[in-house]
């Protein structure tokens, strides 16, 4: 195993777990598409680090952590929903990275490249998840309640605008933090597709935030190594093995709920007169 492929399989082990965690919030606030439309406001900052010559993670997550503040105010501000919002950032962001980024960088940019991933973006990637996962666990409580109640939350102390900046600064950061395993096109599907895989088939809240996290983490790892053996990009495979588990969890639960038949129905009736 080479040094670049351990690290990988760290880095996108912890991104996965931290992706995973937090996406089960956002299948709950039903805004899984945010986060695939949010990934793509990186591409500009990664863009812009290509061609400055200086740290891509920096400027990703700059433009990141613009967009996070910039839906949150407009948010506040008007009436549109963050799901209008982020799509209009969105379309606006990948014209302009599809535009700086050199085209000779731009498939890596797009899909990523385990090959590139070092000790020290390893590292900083276990960081940084461990902290979302321990902010996203604070807040998770809060976040659930103010789904059922804004004014319910608000009654309780809680302070439902700033909780959903944190949330959307966290997502930012996720996103982030996977764009050198999995690439600004794909990243998005690692925060959805975990956590829409278990969504029927976890029986609370608290197992629905652990199985998320534990496809996260399958989902990223299987999908390194499968392409570090057939030297393909980790990207799509990444997703398509989320999707095999999505598939599965879902064929499971319909077995499982499915309507049964009768077993009077099913059998013969007696003759009469026996």
């Amino acid at each position: 195993m080479t040094d670049a492929l351990l690290y990988s399989l760290i880095a996108g082990a912890s991104v996965g777990l931290a992706a995973g965690y937090i996406g089960s919030l956002m299948v709950l606030k039903r805004m899984a598409l945010v986060g695939d439309a949010l990934s793509h406001v990186a591409l500009p900052g990664l863009a812009l680090g290509l061609l400055l010559h200086f740290n891509v993670f920096l400027g990703a997550f700059a433009f990141l952590f613009a967009a996070a503040v910039a839906t949150w105010y407009l948010e506040q501000a008007t009436r549109l929903s963050v799901e209008s919002i982020v799509g209009v950032l969105f379309v606006l962001a990948l014209a302009i990275g599809i535009l700086l980024t050199p085209e000779p960088d731009l498939l890596e940019a797009l899909f990523g490249d385990i090959a590139l991933v070092t000790l020290e973006y390893a590292l900083a990637s276990v960081a940084v998840s461990l902290v979302v996962v321990g902010l996203t666990r604070l807040i998770y409580t809060q976040v659930v309640l103010s789904l059922v109640s804004d004014e319910l939350a608000r009654s309780t102390g809680i302070r439902v605008s700033q909780v959903n900046f944190l949330y959307l600064l966290l997502v930012a950061v996720v996103v982030a933090a996977g764009l050198q395993i999995v690439g600004t096109l794909l990243v998005g599907a690692l925060v959805i597709v975990p956590a829409a895989a278990m969504k029927n088939v976890s029986p609370s809240l608290t197992r629905y935030a652990i199985l998320s996290s534990a496809t996260g983490v399958v989902s990223a790892v299987s999908g390194i190594l499968i392409s570090a053996a057939f030297s393909v990009p980790a990207g799509p495979l990444v997703v398509i093995v989320g999707f095999v588990i999505f598939l599965v969890a879902t064929l499971a639960h319909y077995v499982a709920t499915r309507p049964r038949e009768p077993a009077a129905a099913a059998r013969t009736q007696s003759p009469k007169g026996a």
